[in-house]
């Protein structure tokens, strides 16, 4: 179900499915969740063009017909925006399952030669203004080089199959599997490989964590293990004495490796089936339940492969409650 675009300020957003809508395991490009800062540039393939600087033995210069002569592959992955950048302890599950195609960034970057001492790359977007109060030139981004340099880290143009929209950067976005989306600019319009991290808005004053012992911040980037159940869904009346499925979609930076259910409001847990994960994409669980009379709290915890648990609450993948009354 597709839901309209509503104005914040000079930002865009669009509220994402809830829950139980979220039932195909490939999510439609009209009802992935969109955010742009700075409203929606519209830009005509012709005119696009890719610079790649810095710390490169050959600058370059690309233009939309060159990148359409890349080598092409596609990616299934869960994709997953950050949440409101000014509230990042809110779970605000904006988050799709899409199949990405486009041409991997490292084939570029093999082309450009990176130099020594290149640590991080930058990209930046077309796009700029005022956020929140604060002004930006252009919405940049960096993340680490070796990560930049993996097979699945694409420019991408399309998303399951088909172009991207202008609300989701066409012509060319960047696309970093298993990092929030707030990494993955949209309109690309300059790449550039640097030694040190880059300072700017969205960098060192937004889309940034506190570390454990608050001697800092680190920048928002793996996905944090996370699921939601989708059916039943909130609200939804049942019959006692008959069998249901519970079942939803998990997710993490890494596969999802245990997924717990709980029908008493999170005092007892038991593990559910994980279908394994083939690319990048979400990981379905299900298990069967057959409830007794009354209200029930439904709940589910993702537990990723490198020990991370979904937190209970005050995070940004806080978990999701499902109440339902059994008749």
């Amino acid at each position: 179900m597709s839901v309209g675009l509503q104005k914040l300020t000079s930002a865009i957003l669009r509220r994402p499915l809830a829950p139980h809508e979220l039932t195909a395991q490939l999510t439609p490009q009209s009802d992935m969740p969109v955010l742009a800062h700075f409203g929606i540039p519209a830009i005509a393939s012709d005119d696009w063009l890719l610079t790649i600087t810095g710390l490169v033995e050959r600058p370059l210069k690309l233009s939309y017909a060159d990148f359409r002569q890349l080598p092409r592959r596609t990616l299934e992955a869960c994709f997953e925006c950050a949440g409101n950048p000014l509230d990042p302890t809110v779970a605000q599950r904006r988050v799709a399952n899409v199949a990405w195609g486009g041409a991997p960034l490292r084939h570029l970057l093999g082309i450009a030669g990176i130099q020594q001492g290149a640590e991080y790359l930058w990209s930046f977007g077309v796009d700029g203004g005022m956020f929140a109060g604060y002004f930006s030139e252009a919405y940049g981004k960096y993340i680490p080089l070796n990560r930049a340099l993996e097979d699945d880290v694409l420019l991408a143009d399309t998303v399951n199959g088909e172009p991207l929209t202008d609300e989701h950067g066409f012509p060319v976005r960047l696309i970093v599997p298993g990092y929030y989306g707030t990494n993955s600019v949209k309109w690309l319009s300059q790449i550039v490989v640097s030694d040190r991290r880059l300072e700017g808005l969205f960098t060192t004053q937004l889309y940034t964590d506190p570390v454990a012992d608050a001697s800092g911040s680190k920048p928002v980037w793996e996905i944090s293990p996370e699921s939601v159940i989708v059916s039943p869904a909130n609200g939804e009346e049942l019959i006692a004495g008959c069998d249901y499925e519970i079942a939803g979609w998990a997710w993490a930076a890494l596969p999802v490796a245990q997924v717990e259910i709980s029908d008493d409001d999170g005092i007892t847990w038991r593990s559910a089936k994980v279908d394994s994960r083939r690319q990048m994409e979400w990981q379905r669980f299900t298990t069967l339940w057959e409830p007794q009379r009354g209200n029930h709290t439904l709940m589910s915890r993702a537990l990723a492969n490198e020990g991370d648990i979904q937190p209970s609450y005050g995070a940004r993948n806080a978990i999701y409650c499902v109440t339902v009354h059994v008749k």
